[in-house]
């Protein structure tokens, strides 16, 4: 008995987003037809389906662990013109790590291009991990991670880390980051088509963690939850043609608490996210920002988080 009432609520919850999933895929279509049929649209589709077909033919390279490789910037003679210019204008830009997380059923090879474009830039530590496909639960995969940052900085010697996550990836280190105290640790998440709000899509999928990631879900809801004085910045890429997003806006983050910056972009697909020159630049060219401008930023943020825990009844003036 217990069995069939637990299958029918199942079946109830599916059929109460079947409205809701077949409006964003009336949406999603119309948006396709407008894109596919500008030369950008287009480009991006061909984009993403010649990247899946690299991504496939990577997949099993990137099933093998990959090793830590502290690099120590004492000479800089030897090192190609865009990697000295930024170990000698911000050795901390570049020193501090790295980490890549991939998205579900994926590995580290969808970072393949975006982990040489980071070395290319400068940047000394850059270690994609992977997590087990059988995971069934984002808190665990939280913990996981965990591991992750706290073995690469004994390895490197770093106080701080960044995180890029892909999908999954991001919406895995914003759980660490604000659910964990992972803030202590994280000067940065890079979020690349993360479903901060859930995606339809994922009623489709029967499992566990498919069920997280629905809109609505308990594991989004605590990701709702205040987090004031959260010391991480969040740089967030979104894309309004991501296949796999429903409805796209979706991977926007808005939440009071948090410090995020944001890079909307039109014509790529979710799984070209990461080999997108223009998500590549503005990832690299943000993170490598000088100590001094990072400190104005962290100046301007420290008066909002001050603000915002005014008693009530108080209203500061806006910050110029």
């Amino acid at each position: 008995m217990a069995t069939a009432l637990s299958g029918w609520r199942r079946l109830r919850a599916v059929a109460a987003g079947v409205p809701s999933l077949a409006l964003d895929l009336g949406q999603a279509a119309g948006y396709a037809l407008r894109t596919f049929t500008s030369p950008a649209g287009l480009r991006g589709l061909a984009v993403e389906w010649a990247w899946l077909a690299a991504h496939v033919a990577l997949y099993p390279v990137g099933l093998v662990e990959e090793t830590v490789r502290p690099h120590g910037h004492y000479r800089t003679d030897s090192l190609p013109p865009v990697k000295r210019s930024l170990v000698v204008a911000d050795p901390a830009a570049a020193g501090t790590p790295i980490l890549l997380i991939h998205g579900i059923m994926d590995n580290r090879s969808v970072f393949t291009v975006f982990a040489h474009e980071l070395r290319r830039r400068g940047f000394g530590v850059v270690n994609a991990i992977n997590y087990s496909l059988l995971t069934g639960d984002l808190r665990s995969a939280a913990h996981e991670l965990h591991g992750h940052v706290e073995r690469l900085r004994e390895t490197t010697g770093s106080e701080k880390v960044h995180i890029v996550g892909h999908s999954l990836g991001g919406v895995i280190a914003r759980y660490y980051v604000q659910r964990m105290g992972g803030d202590a640790v994280v000067d940065t998440v890079v979020t690349l088509g993360s479903p901060h709000s859930g995606s339809n899509l994922a009623r489709l999928a029967p499992t566990a963690l498919c069920r997280q990631l629905r809109p609505g879900s308990d594991v989004l809801r605590e990701l709702t939850e205040p987090a004031p004085g959260c010391r991480t910045r969040f740089l967030v890429v979104w894309s309004r043609m991501d296949e796999v997003i429903l409805p796209q806006r979706n991977s926007r983050l808005r939440h009071p608490d948090l410090d995020v910056q944001e890079l909307g972009l039109d014509d790529v697909g979710h799984l070209s996210l990461p080999i997108d020159r223009r998500t590549v630049h503005w990832v690299a060219s943000t993170l490598a920002r000088g100590e001094q401008e990072r400190r104005e930023h962290d100046r301007v943020r420290d008066r909002r988080l001050r603000g915002s825990l005014r008693p009530a009844g108080r209203r500061s003036a806006p910050a110029s």
